[in-house]
């Protein structure tokens, strides 16, 4: 999940929406069309000045690296 997937959603936002902040996943669910993220609930951010790079999965891949 990137920042413009994120966007796109919150854009969307007219309908009805869920979010679940869980401790391990975070899951969006709109009205009509189910559960449309379900990611891990991580972020990735650079250690000098805590600028976020990467979100869910893709922070979640980059776990453990310098």
């Amino acid at each position: 999940m990137n920042k413009k997937s994120i966007s796109s959603i919150i854009n969307w936002m007219s309908g009805d929406i869920a979010i679940d902040l869980g401790t391990a996943n975070t899951l969006i669910w709109l009205k009509g069309k189910g559960i449309v993220i379900n990611e891990p609930s991580i972020v990735a951010r650079t250690i000098h000045d805590d600028n976020i790079v990467a979100v869910g999965n893709e922070a979640k891949a980059m776990l453990g690296r310098t």
